[in-house]
């Protein structure tokens, strides 16, 4: 049991270093904007070098496909959670940083430190996910659980910090407190602004505990390598230097059991993984994981400030919170009740997707949504938010579940198509918020819908 409970323990620890740097920049930014000279244009260049940092997938995909074998998986995860380590300490010294590029001021260390991290995190979703076929299937769950807590910890210790604390106050109050000479418009103004709070520690030490997360995540990765308690814990008890023609033998045994019926074995399948699926089920899978993932990881979230912000601050941040604690719950949830069911997976994400409708026309109505002014709709918005991101949640967990019994190399694509589905997100939005101004911003001091 305790064996069993430590490498639990490691697996969420090495699943939470996937996209802490990320997750974390993204909380970060209400302290952050008003110290660069690209303000809140920031985000949008964010979502674009998130983007560009697919490289990194897609080498360790490409190379997988064309020269499989020739990749050190395990070296290829020492080295990025190392350079996230050492990005993240040097986020903590030059984030402040300008260059003067073509006499227009930029933060030019802040972006290229922020494609490093991403580099990073983009890169864990095709290696650590498949790392995990070397431990039992229960322990994927546990992963899963970890890689949300890589949203919601960033989260709690923003909370702590004091980002986005404020208060909304009367327009002149601000316009006294930095000019002496005010005219008579000036003087009389009534409308109301948000007056941010100052933090509790600094930007700086925030990145040093993103610095030090990481470093957990490296020592729990050791742990899984060179335990010999979790040695016990791989399939069949085997090591990570079996051959693979044994590990694919022990996997097709492994999968015997699922055969229901002579019926059922007697279905064409494909060639993909153990072929227990038919090809047009290995592409339903694959497309409903790049439809959920464009939804939860950029499509909603860029807009995610429209959708919230006219119901108020508390509205905004209740839910950026539910939303990174639904992520783990879901994937705890799973730990006890496993499905397989392309079916359940098909339902869950239609009530997903429904559920994520209601946010993008509040977004699109923003800054007077249904309910503005009204209590309730603060509450709906916050709990659309937490089943939103609950219900997609479970739905990878279920894609993943299917997949680490097709083996490894599905495990590799399913990574991909994570990230091939946040670029489809982020490629669609961008122009939608940054070029054409569809979204009119909303306000947490509203006053426009009175």
């Amino acid at each position: 049991m305790a064996t069993s409970i430590l490498t639990h323990v490691l697996a969420g620890l090495f699943g939470m270093g996937s996209w802490v740097t990320i997750c974390g920049l993204w909380v970060e930014l209400p302290l952050i904007v008003p110290q660069v000279p690209e303000g809140w244009y920031l985000p949008s260049y964010i979502s674009v070098i998130v983007q560009l940092a697919n490289i990194g997938p897609l080498f360790v995909t490409l190379m997988h496909r064309f020269r499989p074998g020739t990749l050190n998986e395990t070296a290829v995860i020492y080295f990025i959670v190392g350079f996230g380590i050492l990005a993240s300490l040097l986020l903590a010294f030059f984030w402040s940083e300008t260059v003067v590029v073509q006499g227009v001021e930029r933060s030019v260390p802040l972006l290229l430190l922020i494609f490093f991290i991403s580099l990073v995190d983009c890169t864990s979703s095709v290696t650590f996910l498949p790392f995990m076929t070397q431990l039992k299937a229960e322990y994927l769950m546990t992963y899963y659980v970890g890689e949300g807590l890589s949203g919601f910890v960033p989260a709690l210790v923003a909370l702590v910090q004091g980002v986005g604390v404020m208060e909304c106050v009367n327009a002149s109050q601000i316009l006294r407190s930095n000019e002496t000479h005010l005219n008579g418009s000036e003087r009389d103004t009534t409308y109301l602004v948000p007056h941010y709070q100052p933090a509790n520690f600094s930007v700086e030490a925030y990145f040093f505990i993103l610095a030090a997360m990481m470093v957990v995540c490296l020592v729990a990765f050791l742990l899984l390598n060179y335990h010999p308690a979790v040695a016990r814990e791989r399939p069949n008890n085997i090591n990570g230097n079996e051959d693979p023609i044994s590990r694919w033998k022990n996997k097709k045994s492994e999968q015997k059991p699922m055969m229901r019926s002579k019926k059922a074995s007697q279905k064409p399948k494909s060639t993909f993984g153990t072929g227990t699926h038919t090809w047009i089920q290995v592409i339903y899978i694959y497309i409903m994981l790049a439809w959920v993932t464009a939804l939860t990881n950029t499509g909603l979230p860029s807009v995610q400030s429209y959708s919230c912000l006219p119901y108020g601050d508390q509205a905004y941040h209740w839910s950026a919170t539910m939303a990174n604690i639904a992520n783990p719950i879901a994937c705890f949830i799973s730990m006890f009740y496993t499905q397989r069911s392309l079916l359940l997976m098909g339902v869950l994400t239609s009530i997903g997707s429904l559920i994520g409708f209601y946010i993008m026309g509040m977004a699109v109505l923003s800054p007077c949504p249904l309910l503005v002014n009204d209590t309730s709709g603060a509450v709906i918005i916050v709990l659309a938010w937490f089943f939103f991101i609950f219900i997609l949640s479970y739905v990878k967990v279920i894609v993943a579940v299917i997949l680490r019994d097709e083996g490894h190399g599905a495990l590799v694509w399913c990574g991909a198509v994570v990230q091939l589905g946040s670029m489809l997100g982020a490629v669609t939005m961008f122009p939608l918020v940054n070029i054409y101004d569809f979204f009119t911003s909303g306000d947490p001091c509203n006053t426009y819908c009175l």
